[in-house]
């Protein structure tokens, strides 16, 4: 658990959600770690996600443990952008919801 306080985040729930790269993801966790809501899980990619990949990210996927970020509980994201900034691939992005 960390001890991140929600008053740097910007947006109510909901608004603004991440996005993950899966190309780029290498499932490190640095997102998981730092965020105050709890958006991200990492665990071993679908395979339905696996196959749509290129060779290139197979093989890095297998390099790194065959996981990545997930965010199942993206409509908690209250965009305070910790996950954008911890995220040594660049693989996360902030998108506002339609």
């Amino acid at each position: 658990m960390n001890n991140i306080s929600t008053s740097t985040c910007k947006q109510e729930p909901g608004v603004i959600v991440p996005r993950v790269d899966l190309n780029r993801c290498e499932g490190k966790a640095d997102c998981s770690t730092v965020c105050p809501e709890h958006v991200f899980e990492v665990r071993r990619i679908d395979t339905a996600d696996f196959q749509g990949m290129g060779p290139l990210q197979k093989f890095k996927l297998r390099v790194h443990g065959m996981k990545i970020a997930y965010t199942p509980n993206a409509q908690a994201c209250r965009a305070c952008g910790l996950c954008v900034t911890a995220c040594p691939e660049g693989a996360i992005t902030l998108i506002r919801m339609k």
